[in-house]
């Protein structure tokens, strides 16, 4: 079967699927995107990327493209129609299309809207964990409103492309003090010789994960120490262990930065453990959900979403 993409109000064939060349998305980074993880058929962490989406939406002052019942219908929709057992859900919304400006168009114009779905091999990302993955740095380079999950990701490209070269997995950011910010696309993590987990302070210096907030609260649960503060890459290098977390790596342990072993330079049991212990978590917790119904609905602008 052919992938189905949602644009503008339609499912079409991905092959298929457009927007306008005047989409402010396209000219400005002028839209915000969520990506949601799909295990054995659930959305993991739904509602808290809804929530986060929101707030995106707010801080740009972006309209809402339809209401959240029915995007929450067309999401799930998307995970059925496209038989996406494990993967990934991206949704991107503008500012919509008008004639190229700096300036907002008018109040009137309709956001825009893209949902594509992506298989993943489950075994082949568990085997990654397994063995750990090794990270760069490099400067931190990107706009001052890190907490915002925009589209203007040319930093974190680069990053990433940085990290491909070196034969890396990841590339974490440091800020010209000389401490961590997070990873190109993930929150970056470092456990103590004391066994604390230590992350970033959510600020406008990164994006707050809802795999790093989901965390916090596993942690929590479990009585394991946490603190939100900055740390230095020689901290990182010197600590018991280093993991990452974000919606498609989950809990992905880290064995080695810039080239010198993280502890015994394998991938560590507490890293792996919080990583069973979130994705067995989130399975639940996306089960226990009301299922959202799959019927006919109606969109902000009128649109019609067909069964």
């Amino acid at each position: 079967m052919s992938r189905i993409a949602y644009v503008n109000g339609q499912y079409v064939p991905h092959r298929h699927a457009r927007i306008h060349i005047e989409d402010r998305g396209n000219q400005f980074a002028d839209a915000v995107y969520e990506v949601w993880g799909v295990r054995d058929g659930a959305l993991m962490d739904f509602d808290g990327h809804m929530t986060r989406l929101a707030r995106s939406l707010g801080e740009l002052k972006i309209r809402r493209p339809m209401s959240d019942a029915a995007l929450s219908a067309v999401i799930n929709r998307m995970v059925e129609i496209n038989h996406i057992r494990n993967g990934l859900i991206y949704l991107q919304v503008s500012r919509g299309q008008a004639r190229r400006d700096h300036v907002f168009p008018p109040a009137k114009t309709r956001p825009g809207i893209m949902i594509t779905a992506k298989s993943l091999n489950a075994i082949k990302s568990e085997a990654r964990a397994q063995k750990g993955i090794g990270v760069i740095t490099r400067p931190d380079i990107r706009w001052g409103r890190r907490d915002i999950k925009s589209v203007s990701l040319l930093p974190n490209v680069l990053a990433k492309q940085a990290a491909a070269e070196a034969g890396a997995g990841e590339c974490w950011l440091v800020d010209p003090q000389g401490f961590v910010t997070e990873a190109s696309s993930s929150n970056a993590w470092i456990v103590t010789k004391d066994d604390v987990l230590v992350t970033r302070a959510a600020s406008q210096d990164i994006l707050n994960g809802i795999t790093r907030r989901t965390l916090f609260a596993l942690a929590e649960n479990a009585g394991l120490r946490t603190e939100e503060r900055a740390f230095t890459v020689e901290e990182a290098q010197s600590a018991r262990e280093a993991f990452v977390t974000s919606a498609s790596a989950f809990v992905t342990p880290v064995v080695e930065i810039d080239g010198k072993p993280v502890g015994n330079g394998h991938a560590g049991s507490f890293s792996l453990q919080l990583r069973a212990t979130y994705v067995a978590t989130a399975n639940e917790r996306a089960r226990k959900r009301a299922p959202r119904p799959s019927v006919w609905l109606v969109a902000q602008r009128g649109e019609r979403l067909v069964n």
